[in-house]
């Protein structure tokens, strides 16, 4: 059967606790589905959790687990029970023809049934001076972009009330010499234990009845957030070193206005006590769909709901066509990945392997190397175009980019060397080289930077920026 003609059960747009879920269940209802993970649309592959530092109340953990890990965990449990998975955002869907059409820039596919688990995105104020700093002192996640050294010694702020703010606050409190919460009312939203964990840190200020209302800084990065008192009017300016932003979140929705049934602020309306749609054969996961509670275990809860339901109403409309899987403890690639993987190299089968040198041990025959000792050898005597890869070890969008350049860095082993900073271990080699957010990937042709790609971006990004530095 063609890629052309094939109908797919059930193909899970989103990743995340609610994706992989549902793509563990019903990998095990042998139904093989299919999961877009996202690539930036909306986020990044492994949802929210991927910006998370400790998750303690995910049952099974008693020690807590970081986010990127747990989702790491979950991926890996979808590809035992025979996921195929594509790291690409979704561009189109047509639920008005059965079957359903669902379409990224790589591929078409037609699928009989879908779950939608397309999640939430971080919300900006859009504040007077934000274009000007943002990734200048201004970010949406804390648990990225903490480490970097423009906010290390320096007085932070965090604006928001909930748990999300509460859990960056104490975060950023390792890093800066103090951190002020801004709170609109004089109450927060944030859970009792981490309302506790915040107003007894004696590194951490709430300023309440408080609203950030513009940005200033000196024209390279930020300075300082003005702030109103909502009841006296009062406006003052916090002299800060950096900003984040903790407000909530809009649901990625926006592929299924008009063709689902959305609530007045954008969320997917789900039957009660059900995850099953306005469209029959379509249901709805996680945050996507949930305002209220948007917990990750919730988020699991519904995946797995959906995975069964997806299943009930394949079965009941003689739909269903069973692929028996075999777990496997290491999952074989997907038809596409695996051919991908010929010319490109797979990390699901071999990751790049980064040595961490010491003083005179640096063999130059390998690609990979990992710390300021390595990085100043190779730059000073490598003949190879140098790439350079900044990373903090919470940072989520850090874990998601390291398959796309695995490939990239296997395709191109022998014309490369690749060295991996830790800002966190080298502060002062990220801040020497400019870095204001992780990750960062650099590359150097003879001493002289000659490309800088911040952010997590499509493996032809990486690739034309090598081939063009090659000659």
């Amino acid at each position: 059967m063609t890629e052309q003609s094939r109908v797919e059960n059930v193909v899970i747009i989103g990743s995340g606790p609610a994706g992989f879920t549902a793509a563990i269940y019903a990998g095990r209802a042998n139904l093989k589905p299919v999961v877009f993970e996202g690539f930036q649309a909306g986020g990044i592959p492994g949802g929210q959790l991927m910006t998370t530092t400790e998750v303690e109340n995910f049952p099974g953990f008693p020690e807590g687990i970081t986010g990127p890990q747990l989702m790491k965990n979950m991926r890996a449990q979808a590809q035992r029970w025979g996921a195929e998975l594509y790291t690409e955002d979704v561009t189109f869907v047509d639920l008005s023809q059965r079957p359903f059409v669902v379409r990224s820039d790589e591929r078409e596919l037609r699928t009989h049934s879908l779950i939608v688990a397309t999640g939430a995105t971080a919300k900006r104020l859009h504040l007077p001076g934000e274009e000007t700093y943002w990734n200048r002192g201004m970010s949406a996640c804390a648990i990225c972009d903490g480490a970097m050294p423009m906010f290390r010694g320096v007085e932070l702020v965090v604006i928001g009330g909930g748990d999300t703010a509460c859990e960056e606050a104490t975060y950023l409190t390792k890093f800066g010499s103090h951190v002020h919460m801004l709170v609109r009312s004089n109450k927060m939203r944030a859970s009792k234990a981490m309302q506790d964990r915040v107003l007894n840190h004696p590194k951490i200020t709430v300023h309440w009845h408080s609203e950030a209302v513009e940005v200033v800084g000196d024209g390279l990065r930020l300075t300082g957030v003005k702030v109103r008192n909502n009841q006296t009017g009062e406006i003052r300016e916090m002299p800060v070193g950096g900003l984040f932003y903790a407000i909530g979140h809009k649901p990625n929705t926006d592929l299924f206005k008009g063709q689902l049934e959305l609530d007045e602020v954008g969320y997917i309306v789900t039957r009660p006590g059900s995850v099953a749609t306005s469209v029959e054969g379509v249901f709805a996961a996680g945050d996507v769909q949930d305002h209220e509670f948007r917990q990750a275990i919730t988020a699991a809860g519904t995946g797995c709901m959906a995975a069964m339901l997806a299943e009930r109403w394949l079965s009941e409309h003689s739909l269903a066509q069973e692929h028996h899987v075999l777990a496997q403890s290491h999952p074989e690639p997907s038809p596409a990945a695996a051919a991908e993987a010929e010319s490109a190299g797979d990390p699901a089968v071999e990751e790049a392997s980064f040595e961490e040198n010491g003083q005179d041990d640096l063999d130059f025959s390998k690609t990979c190397h990992e710390g300021s000792y390595a990085l100043r050898r190779l730059y000073h005597e490598s003949d190879r175009l140098l790439m350079v890869k900044y990373t903090a070890p919470t940072c989520g969008p850090c874990h998601a980019l390291k398959p796309i350049l695995n490939k990239i860095i296997d395709e191109f082993s022998d014309k490369l060397h690749v060295v991996e900073i830790d800002i966190e271990k080298d502060p002062e080699i990220a801040e020497a080289g400019g870095v204001t957010g992780t990750p960062t990937v650099q590359f150097f042709k003879n001493k002289a930077l000659v490309a800088q790609l911040v952010g997590v971006k499509p493996k032809s990004q990486y690739r034309e920026v090598i081939q063009a530095n090659l000659c």
